[in-house]
């Protein structure tokens, strides 16, 4: 996996009144932490983390960090946590988390649903129950996603987890045959509503019939 690269810088200031100091600069607050270190406040670029951060939250992308600080400079990361605003949806805080890239971690990577399941052209529902799996790897090895492959799925089938298969070096972490996907066949509401639309259009008919009686007898008078 590439890194992306994001420039930080060392700051000192802490607290409510230096952090909008600082958002007013163009700049966010952060910290970045690792189980070797000790957690250390970061300034981010806002415009660099706009363009080439913003959205990866929450994903299995490394972040390479560039700074002219000792402590900072070319360490990887992943993105722990963040706070946005909840109306502009802007960049508040950002967690980074120091990962070795020479020795293994446990993260949670996204499944991706690829294919058309056969039980959907049967009118069943494809109902995913997993959207995650954790693997175990060295950082440079985490897939962005592992895909699962849903076209072989009838009404009534399920994919568990000990029918993926993982990528090189990628573990799957996982205890029981946990189901990943599975097709449901239509609901019992869908079969209701379309019962209803039914019963619905037999009194506009019957009443289109009365009217039409009614213009014939008008026009026999």
């Amino acid at each position: 996996m590439e890194t992306v690269d994001l420039s930080v810088e060392p700051r000192s200031g802490t607290g409510k009144g230096p952090a909008r100091q600082l958002r007013r600069s163009g700049a966010v607050p952060g910290v970045f932490y690792g189980p070797k270190r000790s957690p250390l406040s970061v300034s981010i670029n806002a415009k660099e983390y706009r363009t080439k951060i913003a959205g990866l939250e929450g994903s299995t992308h490394l972040i390479k960090l560039c700074s002219g600080a000792q402590d900072l400079a070319n360490k990887v990361a992943l993105i722990k946590e963040v706070q946005l605003d909840p109306v502009s949806g802007a960049l508040l805080h950002a967690d980074f988390y120091e990962v070795d890239v020479t020795a293994k971690l446990r993260v949670q990577v996204p499944l991706h649903f690829v294919g058309k399941a056969a039980g959907i052209v049967e009118g069943g529902i494809l109902q995913p129950l997993q959207r995650e799996v954790l693997v175990e790897c060295l950082p440079f090895d985490i897939p962005q996603y592992i895909e699962v492959d849903v076209t072989p799925l009838k009404i009534h089938d399920t994919i568990h987890i000990a029918a993926l298969r993982s990528p090189a070096g990628v573990e799957l972490v996982y205890d029981s045959d946990v189901a990943l996907v599975t097709v449901l066949p239509p609901t019992v509401e869908e079969v209701k509503v379309e019962a209803a639309e039914a019963e619905a259009a037999v009194p506009v008919e019957g009443a289109a019939a009365e009217a039409a009686k009614g213009e014939a007898k008008g026009g026999a008078a």
